[in-house]
């Protein structure tokens, strides 16, 4: 019966997204529409949007999971978030704003040339598309624990389904329907979360006053670390990690940022921005305190945790707490699973129509837009599928804990895209555009070598802190294949 019955909340809820996208294509569907919601979103609505697609389905499961190993030192890196969000407000949102860009990668060519333009681009595309994919796994096996393992269901089946589904609600509008449905599900998934933790809390026959000296006085309510500069977890490591960490995932990353260009005006952008930046600390604190309250949980109960971190609350809210806290469970995780996943593909979809293939926003004759559209959407389909084998691929492998993993691409990936940016806005040099793809694949290289000497040489284990060291590298690169030109 419960298969039955997580299936039923599961189509119910497609439906509602479908209808969505119904809602928000019947004015059209053209490609302004898709790239740039025609400018038109309102920043209210996009704020709340952009909490759906930072927080993932990863977070809903692995934050709370990680608190059995790490505390809660998390909110150290939370903390840096916010600053990370201010950079983007004020220093990067204005440029984006004066240079008019359908994607951000356009001022790479402005700043440095075709080459440099296109070796941004496609380091989003491969960091993008493998950290989505990866966030999309979780969920797709949580779905498949819970739900078609009991009918059979090969996974496969289960994946490109769920793809499927989110192909079918964004192909047509885009970014005017995701701002809409990721709305829609941000809103659910907090609501999902709280009911979680009230549930749990019932459960124990805690009141608020009760939770509140539960976690403040459980071993892993630690938040801050000072005393240890060597651990990943220091307080320095992990504040500017999540400062710098937000900033190339979000404000140079044309996933997060194509909703807010989609704003007509910068200083309603910047509201956006700081509106949502501010969000992150209490979501994720009570993400955490989740945490805390199901290892107490299980401790008074004689349960016995799983091994692996990113299962702790799954497998608590589908065994121990009946099917009303594992139906909010599936629909929480759901929701923020997808409002990850559908804006990284249309962001995906647009950002290869438009840097790699040239495509403009407003084509100049309507047989062009025709063409222009029937070319997207092949783009869209193809993308769907790659997703579909990255995932397949992710399940060959396996990972211990997804947004570790996660965080640590992005340290090799995004670190090019640190120094590309910071390189262009506070020097006036111009490196030759040609040799700039060379020191965009020459910096993560030296990362991973100088990560393995400071391990066996003098036994420091490299944190979230690579991202700077490749930015750093790059920059430097970018330095030595200049030859003093100014701009």
């Amino acid at each position: 019966m419960k298969p039955i019955f997580l299936l039923l909340v599961i189509a119910l809820y497609f439906g509602v997204l479908m209808l969505i996208s119904w809602l928000t294509s019947r004015n059209g569907a053209g490609n302004d529409t898709f790239f740039r919601a025609n400018k038109s979103s309102k920043w209210f609505v996009v704020a709340v949007a952009m909490i759906g697609t930072s927080i993932s389905g990863v977070t809903f499961v692995s934050v709370p999971g990680m608190v059995r190993n790490l505390d809660m030192t998390y909110m150290q890196m939370v903390f840096g978030f916010f600053f990370g969000y201010l950079v983007i407000a004020y220093v990067l949102l204005p440029l984006y704003y004066r240079l008019n860009l359908t994607t951000i990668y356009g001022y790479l060519d402005q700043r440095y040339g075709p080459k440099s333009y296109k070796t941004g681009a496609w380091f989003f595309l491969l960091s993008k598309i493998v950290g989505a994919a990866a966030r999309l796994y979780l969920v797709a096996f949580i779905l498949q624990t819970l739900v078609f393992d009991a009918w059979g269901v090969p996974f496969v089946v289960t994946v490109i389904g769920i793809i499927l589904v989110i192909w079918l609600y964004s192909h047509k509008s885009g970014i005017k329907t995701i701002i809409w449905t990721d709305w829609l599900q941000t809103l659910l998934f907090i609501t999902a979360l709280v009911l979680i933790v009230w549930q749990l809390s019932s459960r124990m026959e805690m009141n608020l006053a009760d939770i509140a000296i539960t976690i403040r006085e459980s071993p892993h309510a630690r938040i801050f670390v000072f005393d240890d500069w060597a651990s990943t977890q220091h307080f320095m490591k992990q504040f500017f990690s999540g400062m710098f960490i937000t900033i190339v995932m979000t404000g140079l990353d044309q996933d997060q940022m194509q909703k807010n260009l989609t704003i007509r005006t910068l200083k309603d952008a910047q509201k956006n921005v700081v509106s949502y930046g501010l969000a992150f600390a209490p979501i994720n604190f009570l993400f955490l305190c989740l945490g805390v309250l199901l290892i107490y949980f299980a401790e008074q109960s004689g349960i016995m945790l799983p091994e692996v971190s990113d299962n702790i609350l799954p497998v608590i809210a589908s065994e121990y707490l009946g099917p009303v806290v594992l139906g909010i469970f599936v629909v929480g995780i759901v929701a923020a699973a997808f409002s990850s996943a559908d804006s990284a593909l249309t962001a995906l979809t647009t950002s290869f129509c438009v840097d790699i293939l040239h495509m403009k926003a407003v084509s100049q004759t309507e047989e062009q837009e025709k063409n222009d559209i029937r070319t997207r959407r092949r783009v869209h389909v193809a993308i769907s599928a790659v997703f579909v084998l990255i995932i397949l691929l992710i399940e060959a492998i396996g990972s211990d804990s997804i947004i570790n993993a996660i965080y640590k691409l992005a340290s090799y990936t995004y670190g090019p895209l640190l120094g590309l940016y910071f390189f262009g806005l506070y020097t006036k040099v111009k490196p030759t555009d040609k040799y700039v793809p060379w020191v965009a694949i020459a910096a993560p290289v030296l990362c991973v070598v100088i990560e393995v000497a400071m391990k066996q040489w003098f036994g420091y284990q490299v944190g979230y802190e690579l991202l700077l060291l490749n930015g750093l590298l790059t920059g430097l690169g970018l330095r030595a294949i200049s030859k003093g030109t100014k701009i």
